[in-house]
């Protein structure tokens, strides 16, 4: 509760120009921020050079530069960290796809706990070019994806920072996996393993 209290008072300060107030910040935070970013890369194709350390700092090199964000809370916080990883994973991804055209793409598993239940994999940018097409047919629903799967947020966490309540966080959840599964599985098995994704 103390850490909770600690961090958004530090954001609130940062919001108001204190640049001490970031360097505490970034003390503060690196612990959960290093955890979350261990999880995703954890997720990754073995090979994967991208380290936990330079994704946290690649992402708080992006945060330092969102001096217009009025900063309430430690959720808003973790919620714009989570952006901010996507955008470095994807940038990422991007630069090595250039250099090796098919053989240097960031793939990453869609386990359980995250996305579709068949285990499938699928990169980055197709990730997030279908997090895109998510988002424009239904905002809230590619929102909550981002935070969980690359926030690392709870269903909870992520329904506390949406607004909205745990048992709608669930139905989103259930129906963006669907969704998504679909989308990055193809035509040819959309239809089995979405219908997988379904009853699980």
């Amino acid at each position: 509760m103390r850490t909770t209290q600690n961090l958004t008072g530090l954001l609130i300060a940062w919001s108001d120009g204190d640049q001490d107030a970031f360097d505490q910040l970034i003390t503060l935070a690196y612990g959960e921020l290093r955890r979350q970013a261990r999880l995703f890369l954890r997720r990754e194709k073995v090979g994967h050079t991208l380290q936990p350390t330079a994704l946290v700092h690649e992402a708080f090199l992006r945060l330092a530069g969102q001096n217009r964000v009025r900063w309430q809370n430690r959720q808003q916080f973790f919620a714009v960290a989570a952006q901010a990883m996507r955008r470095v994973l994807v940038d990422w991804a991007r630069a090595r796809g250039s250099v090796k055209r098919g053989e240097g793409r960031t793939r990453v598993t869609l386990e359980e706990n995250h996305l579709p239940s068949a285990a499938a994999s699928v990169d980055v940018e197709s990730l997030d070019r279908a997090l895109d097409a998510l988002a424009a047919l239904d905002p809230r629903q590619a929102r909550l994806v981002e935070l969980r799967y690359f926030g690392g947020l709870t269903a909870t966490e992520a329904a506390q920072i949406l607004g909205i309540s745990l048992a709608t966080a669930k139905r989103d959840w259930a129906v963006a996996r669907a969704w998504l599964f679909r989308e990055l599985a193809g035509p040819q098995r959309a239809g089995v393993r979405a219908a997988e994704v379904c009853r699980s």
